[in-house]
């Protein structure tokens, strides 16, 4: 795919309650990011949207102005779609369906209500073996990970803790982030625990916000406003017999889709985690970057949690800077897609907590569900 690039890249801001529909701030982030490649409505052929999207492509197309649409798609699995919906759209450039090609993601999950909340007392399918016991929130489903994590390598919460702070540091220089006070390791453990062992800053924001990118060819990207952030590499994976959120059932079930789309991704780009610059792991919880850094190669199983310590995660001077916007913890949480943004901004040379002459960056999305990965190169 390194023929393929995100020319453009645009986001409202963020905020508990935006006070405007997600149509509209999804119009919004589209419209800014169109602004930023220096095209026009009129050059989209193609969109690629989460299926959990409330704006469906046909209504994005019409209140653009956009003529027609010879490629559309959809990706699933929430937190999993991110990178995978960028991936789509670079297959679609690559394979000549489409010339350009926006994706987006317009979330209210801030002044929108907990999707949760709504859960009946009665549920079917794959939920039918874990709602009734308790495993309602992703919170919950998480802490048993992290929890068997624990249990099976020692990882500590002050482990978890160095993943908060370490991602607050960076959001702090990030005027667009939600969260940008001070935050040490002791305030972490001081925070409440809300489903053991995850405490309150051990899970990311509610945010409402929208976020979009512009995908065309490479050679005209080149021609574009802004320098290109090239495709490198995109995949996607479930891992054997996969249940979303809630793989108990595996002989090894702390081994996460993530495993699956990272073998995909290292062997596409013909590069390794050694060649990374940083990287952008998707943080709805912090053991999910613990996770992500055994499944992406960075160290050995068992390690993750060692590995956040003594700063090795933060900007400028850790081995391998992370969400260095803040991502989902303390930036903001639209199902990891300003996650992208960032990392097209590290590729350009203009983030916040710039990481120097960074070439590389690897972009993931959610463990735990069907996921999706992406490595994002300086031209």
């Amino acid at each position: 795919m390194s023929r393929v690039a995100i020319a453009g890249i645009g986001q409202t801001e963020f905020s508990k309650n935006i006070g405007r529909s997600e149509r509209h701030i999804a119009l919004e982030a589209i419209r800014l990011a169109l602004d930023d490649a220096g095209l026009a409505p009129a050059n989209v052929d193609g969109l690629v949207r989460f299926d959990m999207e409330t704006t469906s492509e046909v209504e994005i197309a019409r209140n653009l102005g956009i003529p027609n649409l010879r490629f559309f798609g959809e990706v699933g699995y929430g937190g999993g779609g991110g990178c995978a919906a960028v991936g789509h759209a670079a297959m679609a450039i690559e394979t000549g369906w489409a010339r350009s090609v926006v994706c987006w993601r317009a979330r209210n999950r801030g002044s929108g209500g907990r999707p949760w909340a709504g859960t009946r007392p009665e549920v079917g399918g794959d939920a039918q073996f874990y709602i009734p016991f308790g495993l309602v929130r992703p919170v919950d489903q998480i802490a048993m990970l992290a929890r068997r994590h624990m249990h099976e390598y020692g990882t500590t919460s002050e482990q978890l803790g160095a993943v908060a702070v370490a991602f607050r540091k960076h959001a702090a220089r990030n005027p667009h982030a939600l969260m940008r006070e001070a935050l040490t390791l002791e305030g972490h453990q001081a925070s409440r625990m809300v489903s053991d062992p995850l405490r309150k800053l051990d899970c990311c924001l509610e945010t409402d916000g929208a976020l979009a990118v512009v995908l065309t060819s490479l050679e005209r990207a080149r021609d574009l406003r802004e320098r290109p952030a090239i495709v490198l590499a995109a995949a996607q994976g479930t891992g054997p017999e996969h249940v979303v959120m809630v793989n108990y059932h595996q002989p090894r079930f702390l081994e996460t889709p993530s495993l699956w789309a990272a073998r995909e991704l290292w062997a596409r780009a013909g590069v390794q985690p050694s060649d990374v610059d940083c990287a952008q792991f998707y943080d709805a919880f912090t053991p999910l970057v613990v996770f992500s850094l055994e499944e992406y190669g960075f160290c050995k199983p068992g390690e993750g949690g060692a590995f956040c310590e003594e700063g090795r995660l933060e900007w400028p001077a850790g081995e391998l800077p992370s969400n260095t916007s803040g991502g989902g913890l303390s930036e903001a949480y639209v199902h990891g897609f300003n996650l992208i943004l960032e990392g097209v901004r590290q590729v350009r040379g203009t983030s916040t907590s710039q990481v120097r002459d960074a070439s590389l960056c690897l972009v993931t999305s959610g463990a735990g569900v069907p996921t999706s990965a992406l490595l994002l190169a300086r031209d």
